[in-house]
């Protein structure tokens, strides 16, 4: 696809207003994102997406109109298993529900710019070394095994490696101090808490993205495609995570479709240079079934979820036992 630098501009531009738009105007004051407002935005970022995929097909045909939009459902659905992640570190941190926006949309132009490195590199090194690809389809086999594992629910910042390496050189305060990232105590500038869980959502985007960029460099190695279908995902990440945040744990299954996701993609990239390659509207067929049978499957089959409060009891119960 020959993209001028003129879409490039205009693209870039268009995310620059609609991030301006969201943290000057619609966010600017810190509140509690409510499920209403959160399913409108998720609803504004997923029609941005489609109007774009639609001049993507009208400009450039079928083949890379479809390309986008695998790449997008690729990342969208991979996405969701990092808001597994988002909430159990607000939960560990104890972040104000109306502070949590703030630290997913500077963790989200983070994301944006490790993207594009990762993704302009992961490009040149596959046009430059074509025996990666199929380093990269075993790996993302590998990832989707992996993911079948079970969860760990804590969380150790102490463990983070960034974090080790940012506390070694700058002090943090005890104590949450708001929206602040940064507080001045008895003139020292001291780090916040609310800084540290930032870091450590951009090292988790960081790992994730390991995994979610084979996986769109399967379906195309398009640069434009790939970024742009990139970006509208994790744009609407935060909006997802606001409209699902309560109800994702009652999505049992879902790690299983994720899974074989990765794994088809895995296998595609491997069997690109032969006869036997997939076509990208069977990628995306395959794709889509994957996702809604893993979703009816939750819906149909449901697993019993303890709520957090009785688990928490129950955990309690367990180490103190008294004699009745």
């Amino acid at each position: 696809m020959e993209v001028s630098g003129y879409m490039w501009a205009g693209f870039i531009g268009l995310v620059i207003v609609m991030l301006v738009l969201d943290l000057g105007v619609f966010h600017r004051k810190a509140h509690v994102v409510k499920v209403k407002e959160a399913l409108i935005w998720s609803v504004v970022w997923i029609s941005l997406a489609l109007i774009f995929n639609y001049v993507i097909y009208y400009y450039a045909g079928r083949e890379k109109g479809l390309e986008f939009l695998a790449g997008y459902l690729i990342e969208k659905s991979l996405s969701v298993d990092n808001l597994f992640v988002f909430i159990m570190l607000f939960s560990y941190f104890n972040v104000d529900p109306k502070y949590q926006h703030r630290v997913l949309f500077w963790g989200i132009i983070g994301a944006l710019i490790m993207r594009a490195i990762f993704i302009f590199a992961g490009v040149a090194l596959l046009e430059r070394f074509h025996w990666l690809i199929y380093v990269f389809g075993a790996f993302l086999i590998y990832s989707g095994a992996v993911m079948l594992k079970p969860r760990k629910t804590d969380i150790d910042p102490n463990k983070n490696p960034l974090v080790r390496l940012f506390t070694r050189f700058f002090p943090v305060a005890p104590n949450m101090h708001g929206s602040k990232f940064f507080v001045r105590i008895n003139k020292r500038l001291f780090a916040t808490p609310l800084l540290i869980v930032l870091i450590i959502v951009e090292f988790t985007d960081l790992i994730f993205a390991v995994d979610s960029i084979p996986a769109i460099l399967a379906v195309t190695k398009d640069t434009f495609i790939v970024f742009t279908s990139n970006v509208f995902a994790i744009l609407g990440l935060r909006a997802l995570y606001f409209a699902l945040a309560g109800i994702t744990q009652y999505f049992y299954y879902l790690k299983y479709g994720l899974s074989a996701i990765l794994v088809f993609v895995g296998i595609k990239m491997l069997l690109s240079s032969t006869p036997y390659k997939i076509e990208i509207m069977t990628s995306l067929l395959v794709i889509l079934a994957i996702l809604v049978l893993s979703v009816l499957a939750s819906v149909i089959f449901p697993k019993k979820v303890i709520p957090e409060e009785d688990l928490k009891l129950l955990e309690n119960e367990e180490s103190n036992p008294t004699e009745k």
